[in-house]
C-alpha cells in the first residue's frame, strides 16, 4: 500500500508512520515543520519505503503528484495546540481550511480515488454540557466566538468539505473527531496538559493546573488511537460518516496532576493558574469532553489496551531516560 500523510512528522502522524512501515507499506510523509519535528520520523529516512517532504499543505507543488501516488491519505495537517489556537487564529481558519480543501480538490481531480481520513476534533462540539458527545448530535458555535472556537470552526469546515465531496464527487472520506490523544512524541509546548504534567513531576518542579482543574477529559493513548484510525480508514462502510475517535474514561484536571505526580513518586506541589494568566487572554473552557463510542465500536472490534497509567508510566521513564543521556 501507498501511504500519504500530511502533517506526518507530528505527534499522531509520527505513530501513523511507525505502523505503515512496520507493515512494510511505502510512506509519503509531508510536513512543513511547525508544530512537527524531522526528529519524530528521523530513525525511517533511510528506509527505502519511506520519503519525507518539507512543505506547507496549502502550497505544496507537487501535491496532485503525491495523491495520484497514494492508496491511503490521512489528512492531519492542521495548525493545532491552544497557545498556536490563540495567537494565530486567522492562520487557523486560512491554513486549516484552505489545505484541506485543496487536498480534496487535488483527489477529486486526480483520476483515482485513495481512502481519505480526515482528522477532526472533539472541538467541534462546542460548549456542549451532555454526558456523552455523539456524531448526530446538533453543534454550538457561539456568537461572536473567542478566538480558541477558530480551530473548532475551521475542523467544522474541514468536515462539510469532506463529506460534501463524499457526497457529490463518489470520495470514500472517513472523518475521525478524535478525542485527547496522548503518549509518546507529544509536547507540552502548545498546551497539551499530559506532557507538561509528567516533565513538572519528574523534574519536581509544581504541575500548573489551569483554571480550577474540574474540567474533565477523556485520554486515549496514541498506541491505540493509531491501530483504530488504520482499521477505520480500510474499512468501506465509514465512507462518507464522521466517527469519534478516543477513550471513555473521564478523569479530572485535578485528579490527572495527581496521578502524575503518584506514578512519578514526586514530591511536586499543584499550582492553579487563572485562565488569563495562562493564556494571556480571557479564555472559555468546557467542563467536560467524554466521547460516545457506539459507532466506533459498531465499525471496528479494536480495544484499546493502553490504560492512562501505563501512558503515565510509559512517559515518565522515557523522560527520565532522555534526562539521564542528556
Amino acid at each position: 500500500m501507498h501511504v500519504l500523510i500530511t502533517g506526518g512528522a507530528g505527534f499522531i502522524g509520527s505513530h501513523l508512520v511507525d505502523r505503515h512501515l512496520t507493515a512494510r507499506d511505502k510512506v509519503h510523509v509531508v510536513d512543513d515543520l511547525s508544530t512537527g519535528f524531522q526528529s519524530n520520523v528521523a530513525a525511517h529516512l533511510s528506509n527505502p519505503h519511506f520519503r519525507f517532504t518539507q512543505a506547507d499543505i496549502v502550497t505544496w507543488a507537487d501535491l496532485n503528484e503525491a495523491v495520484t501516488w497514494a492508496d491511503r491519505i490521512y489528512h492531519l495537517a492542521a495548525v493545532v495546540g491552544v497557545f498556536r489556537v490563540l495567537e494565530r487564529p486567522i492562520d487557523v481558519l486560512a491554513t486549516n481550511i484552505a489545505g484541506c480543501e485543496r487536498l480534496l480538490r487535488a483527489v477529486d481531480h486526480c483520476g483515482w480515488r485513495p481512502e481519505v481520513l480526515l482528522a477532526s476534533s472533539s472541538e467541534v462540539y462546542g460548549p456542549r454540557t451532555d454526558p456523552c458527545l455523539r456524531e448526530d448530535m446538533d453543534l454550538i458555535i457561539q456568537p461572536e466566538a473567542p478566538p480558541r472556537w477558530n480551530y473548532a470552526i475551521s475542523k467544522l469546515a474541514d468536515e462539510a468539505f469532506a463529506l460534501s465531496y463524499a457526497r457529490t464527487k463518489d470520495i470514500p472520506v472517513t472523518v475521525v473527531r478524535l478525542f485527547n490523544t496522548v503518549g509518546p512524541r507529544q509536547t507540552g509546548r502548545y498546551g497539551m496538559v499530559v506532557p507538561r504534567f509528567v516533565s513538572q513531576a519528574v523534574a519536581g518542579e509544581p504541575l500548573t493546573v489551569f483554571g480550577d482543574g474540574a474540567q474533565s477529559r477523556s485520554f486515549t493513548d496514541v498506541r491505540d488511537t493509531v491501530q483504530m484510525l488504520d482499521q477505520l480508514a480500510g474499512c468501506a462502510s465509514t465512507d462518507g460518516l464522521i466517527v469519534n475517535v478516543g477513550g471513555n474514561h473521564e478523569i479530572s484536571i485535578n485528579e490527572l496532576a495527581e496521578r502524575a505526580i503518584e506514578r512519578a513518586d514526586s514530591m511536586s506541589p499543584v499550582e492553579h493558574l487563572p485562565y488569563e494568566v495562562a493564556y494571556g487572554q480571557e479564555y472559555v473552557d468546557i467542563s467536560h469532553r467524554c466521547p460516545d463510542l457506539t459507532r466506533l465500536h459498531g465499525l471496528i472490534e479494536y480495544l484499546p489496551q493502553w490504560t492512562l497509567d501505563a501512558t503515565l508510566d510509559d512517559l515518565i521513564a522515557r523522560v527520565r531516560h532522555r534526562e539521564g543521556a542528556s
